[in-house]
């Protein structure tokens, strides 16, 4: 299969000399290739990933110059034809690696932990800054309000989870869905253009300097609610972090409640893909706390 996906590089750009590649894992819905050591290939695994890269890569070039941290910049494209293993976008190596919350935790300055905060609220503030009225109109991007995405990902919890779900745990799902979606939370939700993903796995990190070095994977980027993006945060390294990061973006308390309720939707929503793409793991890594 990855010598396929090569050939298929090549014979769309037979000027780039390929000397080695291998795969990268990480990627959960593409195959990441590593060209020469300094590019990245994706190749989407799925038919419904392709319009995303598509939606993805018109993204990337609109915010490159008004975000504050590195993101890939597609050089080598291909949406000829619509199938997985022929689409791809290929981008330069971002240098860095994951900001695991291991190495988050390895952190031992306050001074360099307040300085990381700052980077990354810096780049959400930025994001954030393109209004839903604009990137509606300047990307043709859909605006779904996030009590009709809520809503919609409760039916398929219902539908497609609980049968594998103890009755507590249904009983207590239904219960937060339920006040999250009838609840004062989301009465006053601005709707701008967002991550989407804004996790350890999507955040580079140099060691060496101590800072955030890029942000890659906007392939769930769009119209969505700004909370969202500090769910994965709080997600990834903890409440202590994401207070500090919170205080620090406008009017942050006011998102905090919505924050919460969205990161308590992650190991569904992993689950759900499991079960949606046939990935026996990440079902079972998103379900085995609701059983």
């Amino acid at each position: 299969m990855n010598s396929k996906l090569i050939e298929q590089i090549q014979s769309k750009h037979p000027d780039l000399i390929i000397n080695d590649f291998y795969v990268n894992e990480l990627g959960q819905n593409n195959e990441v290739m590593i060209v020469n050591e300094s590019l990245v290939f994706r190749f989407p695994k799925y038919k419904k990933e392709i319009m995303q890269l598509r939606r993805e890569t018109e993204i990337l070039k609109y915010i490159r110059d008004i975000v504050t941290l590195p993101i890939p910049l597609p050089i080598y494209e291909a949406f000829d034809e619509v199938e997985p293993g022929k689409v791809y976008t290929g981008y330069r190596l971002i240098e860095g690696n994951p900001f695991w919350r291991k190495s988050f935790f390895e952190i031992k300055s306050d001074e360099q932990i307040g300085g990381v905060a700052s980077q990354l609220v810096s780049f959400l503030e930025a994001m954030h800054s393109i209004s839903g009225d604009l990137a509606s109109r300047e990307l043709q991007l859909v605006a779904n309000h996030p009590r009709d995405e809520m809503s919609s990902l409760y039916e398929k919890i219902q539908h497609k989870l609980f049968p594998f779900m103890s009755r507590e745990s249904q009983i207590s799902v239904s219960e937060s869905f339920e006040d999250f979606l009838i609840g004062e939370a989301l009465l006053n939700v601005d709707l701008v253009l967002i991550h989407g993903d804004f996790g350890a796995s999507n955040i580079l990190w140099n060691s060496v300097t101590g800072e955030i070095s890029g942000i890659i994977d906007f392939g769930g980027s769009g119209i969505g609610d700004p909370a969202y993006d500090f769910a994965g945060l709080l997600s990834s390294y903890g409440e202590d972090f994401f207070n500090r990061c919170i205080d620090q973006y406008p009017n942050g308390k006011e998102i905090a409640k919505r924050v919460h309720f969205y990161k308590s939707t992650f190991a569904l929503q992993e689950a759900l893909h499991g079960i949606e793409n046939d990935d026996r793991q990440a079902f079972e890594a998103g379900i085995q706390n609701y059983r």
